[in-house]
């Protein structure tokens, strides 16, 4: 899953486990686990239990994302990727329109404009 040079550049952005309460999970398990789920798109549920619990890696992924810890981890690997070249940073923009449902056609449309009021004196 992921090469021990890959772990070696990322695995010191992840939080240190704490001493005390439970004994922690294998970060770079819990990293393999949620690298698992969103190429696959599974739900968390659906995590192998080759992994660990579902649960516990979904707690981890969640208070690392709340603490920025993959913002990091994407500013480092981008960093890197940039300065060996092996980024490209061209973007494609498309303007593909797309129709409203056939159901969606006929409601009434508000545009913001301004209506005129007559007024009779």
């Amino acid at each position: 899953m992921i090469s021990d040079e890959a772990w070696a550049v990322i695995g010191p952005l992840f939080p240190h486990a704490k001493s005390t309460g439970r004994p922690p999970v294998d970060r770079r398990t819990v990293v393999e686990a949620t690298a698992w789920r969103f190429r696959t798109g599974a739900p968390w549920r659906d995590v192998p239990e080759r992994f660990g619990n579902w649960n516990t890696i979904y707690k981890n992924f969640n208070r690392w994302s709340e603490q920025g810890v993959w913002a990091r981890v994407l500013e480092k690997t981008q960093s890197l990727a940039q300065q060996s070249g092996d980024l490209d940073w061209v973007a494609s923009i498309d303007s593909t329109i797309v129709r409203v449902h056939q159901h969606g056609a006929t409601l009434p449309r508000t545009t913001g404009g301004s209506i005129e009021l007559q007024e009779v004196w």
